[in-house]
């Protein structure tokens, strides 16, 4: 009996009964047609041979691993373009399914295990698609231009043992412009993710930041200088950190120095990304007209880094050290669920238990752009747990609070404490990171400086700053279309254009609104300011129910965003779910006290006050939102409502003053036309009328 090593296609046309049944002549002829047209000719082109057909499939064997995919790729091509061209070809649609296994050989032909697999793989292939097992992926390499998708562990029919699945990603053959794709490995320049064959590699943000611009300067030699400045700005740095950043960059691609198939050296020159790249002219390359690449024609968006240390325990009794590193692991984990920071790990963290090595040190040595550092006093039943927040380059604090608190239960004391201060550190570095990309010159400014511009003037709650906002984030998407912050933040802009400003509330707008919120969502569906704004949106389109299933799954995937209480308490009040909402502004306040969206939660409560005709409340939290700098005119409009219906005419005639001179076209029907958001009659009603009482035409 003879064996031998080989690799098998197995394939097969799906749905061949229905279409038998339907027009048996016509699918006969068809796939007689494919056979001799398209897929004898790829088997022969490829070295492979047909073992035998079997009615409406074949199986084929070939000599090269690399060739048998070669020829499979192009068979599923072929039959896509014709479908496409719709050239009367659209009727056929093929699975296919390789293995490369040992077979029994009898006379043409072949037997045994490995076309058994090859003919299972087969079967849990889509149509249209090509399913490999795990032997013929690892012998592929980088020879076949084509990204994987790893199925994991498959369990099929009449194999007893699982077998480790990939299939091939034939929409790679439509790269996305954020993505840039070489031999196996893709970069996600929107989700700052490397992936192979799908599945994502941990790497570091300076790591996957060199070799998105090695990569996006693929044709020609980038110099040592160049990289400084793309990766580390105006940080002094050794050179033995870029060899170690290099190193990494490597590692993380499965090249190394000898082997130097991504990543060339070229003595006294620099480096250069060598691996042949997909999708060049989307993302990747940008020449100007002399040939030279300019790394701020396509800059990348630098997220800020985080490492929360263990929080020092200064009660030196070592057996106590689990609430501290409990509190840690806590606001790690919280943190983490805010997508526009990368938050470092907690083994590398812990290992700085204790070091007497400089913030500045441990920042460069993490990557980190931010630590986090605290200490945990007790006395008694007492703690007192002290939080701060360093920019590792300057030293400099952000941030600090000091927190006392009575421990009914420790788990209780944990939550409470991480809760609150994964909150606040996630508000102020977003402030910090405004101030940041103000300083940083223009010409280095990109998608994300561009979005924290926005931000800064999002913040600023004027029309000016509205229409300003709108324009910076339109260039951070320009420079960068699959940066899904910057479409939800443009999304909330619009809408807040027609609640605060001069925008007319059209269908228009609402659909540009609605339409960012939801690009935002497809490009990251696990980033929960995505889902809060689509909430926001859908309230100012009165679809309040799709606004509070938004809202509330945004606090799944991040409960500690307070914004998304304020937004979800709006929500209930214009179902008229007064109580619910009242809390729902409680635990936003409780959690960012400092929040730049904070006179928001004051006045959004005492609107849902005054709807519960609670006036005297609805009256003192207008007064406290006023206070606040930024506060917006509707805060000024509920100060006077309330106060109209209290009945109070010298304090009504001081608050409409204040109003008219801040907003001077306020009048009732402007009210009318600007609270288009409510749809319940009767709360629109009880506000009006108490403008009216307070002396407003």
């Amino acid at each position: 009996m003879e064996r031998k090593l080989t690799t098998i296609i197995a394939m097969d046309v799906v749905g061949y009964s229905r279409l038998m049944e339907i027009d048996e002549q016509g699918t006969f002829g068809l796939l007689k047609d494919a056979r001799s047209n398209f897929i004898d000719p790829a088997i022969a082109r490829h070295s492979g041979r047909t073992v035998k057909l079997m009615g409406d499939g074949a199986l084929a064997e070939f000599p090269s691993v690399v060739g048998a995919l070669q020829c499979a790729v192009e068979i599923q091509r072929q039959f896509a373009s014709r479908r496409r061209m719709a050239d009367g070809m659209h009727g056929l649609q093929f699975r296919i399914g390789l293995h490369l296994g040992d077979v029994i050989v009898e006379g043409d032909d072949i037997y045994g295990d490995g076309v058994n697999v090859a003919s299972r793989l087969e079967s849990i292939s889509q149509p249209g698609g090509i399913v490999l097992s795990k032997q013929v992926h690892d012998h592929i390499g980088a020879n076949v231009p084509v990204r994987f998708i790893s199925l994991g562990e498959q369990t099929v029919k009449n194999i007893s043992r699982p077998i480790q699945a990939y299939r091939v990603d034939f929409g790679a053959d439509a790269v996305p412009a954020h993505v840039i794709r070489f031999r196996n490995f893709e970069l996600d320049t929107a989700h700052f993710e490397l992936r192979e064959a799908g599945e994502r590699i941990a790497v570091e943000p300076q790591v996957f930041d060199l070799l998105v611009f090695l990569a996006r300067n693929a044709n020609r030699t980038v110099t040592r200088e160049e990289i400084f400045a793309a990766i580390w700005g105006e940080r002094i740095v050794s050179d033995s950190a870029l060899s170690s950043q290099i190193k990494a960059a490597r590692r993380a691609v499965g090249d190394d120095g000898v082997s130097q198939h991504t990543i060339a050296t070229l003595h006294g020159r620099g480096f250069r990304f060598v691996a042949a790249i997909e999708n060049v002219g989307a993302d990747a390359v940008d020449e100007s007209a002399d040939g030279r690449v300019e790394s701020e024609m396509s800059p990348v968006a630098h997220k800020p880094s985080v490492a929360v240390l263990p929080f020092a325990n200064l009660n030196q009794d070592p057996s106590e050290d689990y609430f501290g590193d409990g509190i840690t692991e806590d606001i790690t984990t919280a943190l983490a669920k805010n997508r526009w920071l990368t938050v470092i790990a907690r083994n590398p963290a812990f290992a700085f238990r204790g070091s007497k090595d400089s913030i500045r040190v441990i920042g460069e040595k993490l990557n980190a752009t931010y630590l986090v550092t605290g200490s945990i006093r007790k006395a008694g039943s007492r703690f007192r747990i002290t939080v701060q927040v360093v920019d590792a380059e300057t030293e400099q604090s952000v941030w600090s609070e000091r927190f006392d608190r009575d421990m009914v239960d420790i788990f209780e004391l944990q939550d409470e404490i991480s809760e609150i201060v994964a909150c606040r550190i996630e508000a102020e570095l977003g402030l910090s990171e405004q101030k940041k990309a103000e300083r940083r010159p223009r010409k280095n400014r990109g998608a994300w400086d561009f979005y924290q511009l926005g931000i800064a003037e999002f913040y600023k709650f004027t029309r000016e700053g509205n229409l300003q906002c709108q324009e910076l984030l339109r260039k951070a998407i320009e420079l960068d279309p699959g940066y899904g912050g910057a479409h939800s933040r443009l999304a909330y802009a619009i809408v807040l254009s027609m609640v605060y400003f001069d925008a007319t509330p059209d269908d228009a707008r609402m659909d540009d609104a609605l339409n960012a919120a939801q690009r935002a969502i497809e490009l990251d569906d696990q980033d929960a300011n995505g889902f809060f704004t689509l909430g926001r949106v859908h309230l100012a389109r009165r679809e309040y129910g799709q606004a509070i299933d938004a809202l509330q799954h945004a606090l799944e995937l991040n409960p500690s965003l307070a914004v998304t209480y304020c937004g979800l308490g709006d929500s209930y009040a214009y179902e008229g779910r007064l109580d619910e909402a009242i809390e729902q502004f409680e635990i936003a306040i409780r959690l960012s006290p400092h929040d730049p969206f904070r006179w928001a939660f004051y006045s959004y409560r005492s609107l849902a006050h005054l709807f519960r005709g609670e006036f005297t409340e609805a009256a003192s939290w207008a007064r406290k939102s006023v206070q606040i700098p930024n506060a917006q005119y509707w805060a000024r409009a509920h100060l006077v409502a309330a106060l109209g219906h209290l009945g109070d005419e010298d304090q009504a005639r001081i608050a409409v003053a204040d109003l008219m001179r801040i907003k001077p076209e306020f009048s009732l029907a402007f009210a009318r036309e600007h609270l288009f958001y409510l749809k319940r009659s009767e709360q629109i009603e009880a506000y009006v009328d108490g403008l009216r009482r307070a002396g407003l035409s």
